[in-house]
């Protein structure tokens, strides 16, 4: 693991997406964190000392899903299929498909394989089993600060990793998608979906894959940014450095597009693969998503961290 000395920075970003915002002052203590996301061999590794199976291995209960179609409750994940040409982009129906029988061993359904996989990111790992894994390892998942504090590689107020422009020189830093989403990638990256974990070059803090190729779960539960709200009295605590942060409620963190759904979302963080100009510009460490922690799709990865 990397150690990283831990400081302030500030937290955020008023450039880009609304949930970024505001810029606030932050403060985190000394912690360590995997140079890289964790790999199908590491996690093959995890398996084969436990026997732990994933969720995406087990048939969903529909009691916990209301409405859901019998003919769903199967094991299965989540995967992208690139689409023949525009749609709408509103709709993420029209790119991500639920296909009985993917899973981790299983990237893209039931008649795939790992092979030539094996130093590329896991994927199609829910929050929990994330957390089991670093459990298992003896770490926990970073906390959102401390991943964005490790993601910005010591630099201050910069865009990406490495600095303001996304393709310096025209040089791929990161697996992202070059071309318009979900239809055209240009794949000048060389790499449609996942890539190799340290393929591109690290950040200053020496850690690879920070942005792109997989988002990367962390502990914290989905919510506004803790600049954003205010303070007890009313007034906000942004002229502050707020000590190691956490996000909110898990209660508070429920989805409100599906309100009969009680299932809490927690923070993801770098972007992935699928990340585009054109869709999806969190290939950044200010970018945030909440995703339920029972999410599993072939672009959700993580990382372990581990306090000094």
């Amino acid at each position: 693991m990397i150690q990283i000395a831990g400081g302030r920075f500030a937290m955020g970003s008023e450039r880009f997406y609304p949930e970024e915002a505001p810029v606030r002052k932050v403060a985190v203590d000394a912690f360590y964190i995997d140079p890289t996301p964790v790999t199908n061999a590491a996690f093959a590794a995890f398996v084969a000392a436990t026997g732990y199976v994933t969720e995406a291995e087990r048939a969903p209960d529909p009691a916990d899903y209301p409405g859901l179609d019998p003919a769903m409750a199967k094991a299965g994940s989540l995967v992208f299929e690139k689409t023949a040409g525009p749609v709408d982009m509103d709709d993420f129906s029209q790119w991500w498909r639920f296909r009985f029988g993917a899973d981790w061993r299983h990237p893209l359904g039931a008649d795939s394989t790992l092979d030539g996989l094996q130093d590329h990111p896991v994927v199609h790992v829910s929050y929990r089993d994330a957390e089991t894994y670093a459990a298992w390892a003896g770490k926990r998942l970073p906390t959102e600060a401390e991943w964005e504090f490790a993601a910005r590689g010591g630099l201050a107020d910069a865009d990406y990793a490495w600095g303001d422009e996304l393709a310096p020189g025209g040089a791929m830093l990161a697996n992202y998608w070059q071309g318009l989403f979900p239809f055209a990638n240009q794949m000048l990256d060389g790499y449609e979906r996942t890539s190799p974990v340290r393929h591109y070059p690290a950040n200053g803090y020496g850690l690879f894959d920070m942005i792109g190729n997989v988002w990367e779960w962390t502990s914290d539960w989905y919510a506004l940014p803790l600049g954003a709200r205010p303070a007890a009295g009313g007034k906000s605590r942004n002229c502050c450095a707020i000590p190691n942060p956490r996000g909110g409620r898990e209660r508070d963190s429920y989805d409100p597009c599906t309100p009969d759904v009680k299932i809490g979302r927690k923070v993801l963080k770098g972007g992935s693969h699928l990340c585009a100009a054109n869709y999806c510009q969190r290939y950044r460490p200010a970018a945030r998503h909440p995703q339920s922690i029972d999410s599993a799709t072939t672009h959700i990865g993580f990382r372990c961290a581990l306090s000094a």
